[in-house]
């Protein structure tokens, strides 16, 4: 079930209250699941159950997107802002450095997250920052005209779509490789949050500039492209090997941009391998604090 929590952010105009949606399961060391632009944390549907037997699973709703509130007036949706919202966020959960596990957006800001020290480990699906300037551009006009449409479809219309194997293709073809194996109900639902997303513009504002050219180290990195990827080519996962040399760089065959509804089992595996990873390093929460410390 979806809750919703409070938690004070820093701003370039100081202090803020944010609230976001959140669903958590299971047990064990914490994860952290973060969705793409447009999208919602229904998105991790697919996987979370299979997560949650050995997982303290908390999936949220970015600020702006599916049920969470926007950020406060002038606050910008950039990565110095977003990411130490979520560790905020994670925080008043009770939960400090967690696995973080993001699809595009989310994959972006799960690698911010490590680089930060704000994580255990980092699994990145199709993450964004690693276009060249016309694959952002392309991109972004592709995120665009999807929105455009989402917004111009009437309620009965987009019901009427999604009952059809043909016209799930037709709203999500772009993202996933097997849309008709979303559910009518989970199509409609996705359009609808993709409409309604209060930051969506802001988020493409604060993106246009983005590019991640810092190493993550210190933590287990892997990076997953869908070989079936049309909306992020997967030589960009290539471009991420270079930047994070010490990242698994991960090939899923036959998977989309939202690889977690094209093949849930091999994207559980990678996340959970991923974390082993983190949690063989021995790296625990105090620790992780103490060496912070000491450094400062």
């Amino acid at each position: 079930m979806t809750a919703t929590v409070s938690f004070t952010i820093d701003s370039p105009l100081g202090p803020r209250t944010a609230t976001a949606a959140y669903e958590r399961k299971g047990a064990g060391e914490p994860l952290l699941l973060l969705h793409g632009i447009g999208h919602h944390l229904q998105a991790w549907h697919p996987v979370t159950d299979v997560l949650a037997a050995d997982h303290d699973v908390i999936a949220v709703d970015l600020p702006g997107f599916g049920a969470s509130e926007p950020l406060p007036a002038g606050v910008p949706y950039d990565l110095d802002t977003v990411a130490p919202a979520l560790s905020a966020l994670c925080a008043a959960l009770g939960v400090e450095r967690p696995h973080v596990a993001g699809n595009s957006l989310g994959g972006l800001l799960a690698l911010e997250m490590g680089r930060s020290g704000l994580a255990r480990s980092v699994t990145a699906l199709s993450p964004a920052g690693f276009w060249s300037p016309a694959e952002r551009r392309y991109a972004f006009t592709a995120l665009r005209a999807m929105r455009a449409g989402a917004r111009a479809l009437p309620l009965p219309a987009l019901e009427r779509i999604s009952r059809s194997a043909a016209g799930r293709a037709a709203l999500t073809g772009a993202i996933y490789a097997r849309p008709a194996r979303r559910s009518p109900e989970a199509v409609v639902a996705e359009t609808l949050a993709l409409r309604e997303a209060t930051g969506f513009e802001g988020t493409l504002a604060a993106g246009g500039s983005v590019r991640f050219t810092h190493d993550v180290t210190g933590l287990p990195v892997t990076i997953a492209w869908g070989t079936r990827d049309r909306l992020l080519p997967r030589r960009q996962g290539v471009r991420a090997k270079h930047t994070i040399p010490g990242a698994r760089l991960v090939r899923l065959p036959d998977c989309g941009h939202v690889p977690m509804n094209d093949d849930p089992a091999l994207v559980a595996r990678v996340i959970l391998d991923t974390a082993r990873a983190g949690a063989a390093t021995g790296i625990t929460t105090t620790a992780a604090t103490t060496t912070a410390a000491a450094a400062g």
